[in-house]
């Protein structure tokens, strides 16, 4: 079917299991980053999400209009925004029937939304899914896409894509279900190249998410731990930050403070990064921001090891609280394997603090040893001992690291650089031949 081009300033629909609940919130807050970077480019956005307890089916979210959409019963909506979907949906029967529900929810009010506007003279130029699972499923059997009225482009963020790489009966249905986009985009080499080796005929562009470049600044406060930090028995304990103790101060003849922020589980591997500590000629200490399923586990190996009066643990933050931490630290540890970029990096080196990581996933595009990063052997704990020491040893080298890493990331990853990519696909998309 033949398309009008885009004129002036296109006209975007996003769709998406995971967006900001609240201004502030880390759930999608990507996706809400691209959103408010496109806006901010005269672009027109607006956002399907799923509904939640305690939401309202229509707001505003700092500039972004988005509409969450009902799926199931009010106590049964809980798969969004916590990151647990697919392991509710793999442990309950109920889940799984929600989660249905909600491919089917999130493709009505998608279709719905298309007509309405198309009604009131205003139609959509693209339709952005975000995730090829569950939005970009729930579009695959609708009248978007290839061959039909209103194109469709696909984003991958990573754990979709990890997720098909470890099942792969899942493959057929992922290749069916990128064929129906007129644009696919990965938010990381790697990430585009298992997505490739999954769909072979599948064409994927490396296109990142945009970053806060105006909270994540190297302009360094005075040496202070920000007043959420918990001993361990504190944090173990009791989760409420309500009941944090006051600030820690430090000093500059206080040990290094080194940084691990992320989920408290195996792909993230805060375990890795004690047995890193455990190994470290330096007394360092790490700050270890995040919550999961595995906090108990790695909580024990920590004392196992002898290190764990050397970490403060903080449980999961806001987005806002972070920057503190990031500015104070020597040098932040991200241990993680498969990561499908690497936002903390990202974060970590906008800060001006360099990042040692392991040679895994996405984390290659973001933290270059060239650009002031290190990357050290997946898996080898002493490597990454040894780059700790080497920081240690090296505190200025390591700022000056820092703050060469922040210039490239300030050039790839700022809100107008991203969107403009965008909107130079969003223009392709609608141009190519059905």
């Amino acid at each position: 079917m033949a398309r009008a081009p885009v004129t002036g300033a296109p006209r975007v629909l996003f769709v998406t299991h995971n967006f900001p609940r609240f201004v502030g919130d880390a759930a999608g807050s990507f996706v809400w980053r691209l959103a408010r970077a496109l806006i901010d480019r005269g672009a027109h956005v607006h956002v399907l999400a799923p509904a939640a307890a305690g939401l309202k089916e229509r707001e505003t979210i700092d500039g972004v209009s988005v509409q969450r959409v009902r799926y199931a019963s009010e106590q049964r909506q809980n798969l969004a925004y916590e990151g647990t979907m697919a392991e509710l949906v793999r442990s309950s029967w109920s889940a799984k029937f929600a989660f249905a529900q909600l491919l089917w929810s999130l493709r009505q009010a998608t279709k719905r939304t298309l007509r309405e506007a198309h009604r009131n003279a205003t139609p959509y130029d693209v339709v952005h899914a975000h995730w090829w699972f569950p939005a970009g499923l729930a579009l695959s059997v609708s009248s978007i896409g290839k061959g039909n009225r209103t194109p469709l482009v696909i984003t991958m963020h990573g754990s979709d894509v990890r997720l098909a790489r470890t099942k792969p009966i899942v493959h057929p249905l992922m290749r069916r279900v990128l064929s129906r986009a007129n644009a696919l985009t990965a938010v990381s080499t790697w990430l585009a190249s298992e997505a490739q080796r999954i769909a072979p005929d599948s064409a994927v562009q490396v296109a990142p998410m945009p970053v806060d470049i105006a909270q994540f600044t190297a302009d360094r406060p005075p040496l202070t731990v920000p007043p959420t930090t918990q001993s361990n028995a504190q944090f173990t304990a009791n989760r409420s930050p309500s009941t944090v103790p006051p600030t820690t101060p430090t000093t500059p003849s206080s040990p290094p403070r080194i940084l691990f922020v992320g989920r408290l589980n195996a792909q993230k591997g805060a375990a890795d990064l004690c047995v890193a500590l455990a190994r470290s000629a330096h007394d360092v200490h790490c700050d270890i921001i995040g919550d999961g399923p595995d906090r108990d586990e790695v909580q024990q190996i920590a004392i196992k090891l002898g290190v764990d009066t050397r970490i403060t643990w903080h449980g999961a933050l806001a987005a806002d609280q972070l920057t503190a931490f990031y500015q104070n630290a020597l040098v932040t540890v991200m241990p993680s394997r498969e990561e499908g970029l690497g936002l903390v990096a990202v974060e970590s080196q906008l800060c001006g603090t360099p990042v040692i990581a392991y040679d895994s996933g996405g984390l290659p595009d973001v933290v270059q040893p060239e650009h002031g990063g290190v990357l050290v052997t997946t898996g080898d704990t002493a490597a990454l001992a040894r780059a700790i020491d080497s920081m240690a040893d090296n505190p200025d080298e390591a700022r000056a690291m820092g703050h060469r890493a922040r210039e490239r990331v300030l050039a790839r990853f700022s809100p107008e650089q991203v969107a403009d990519q965008y909107l130079q696909l969003y223009a392709a998309a609608v141009e190519r031949p059905a």
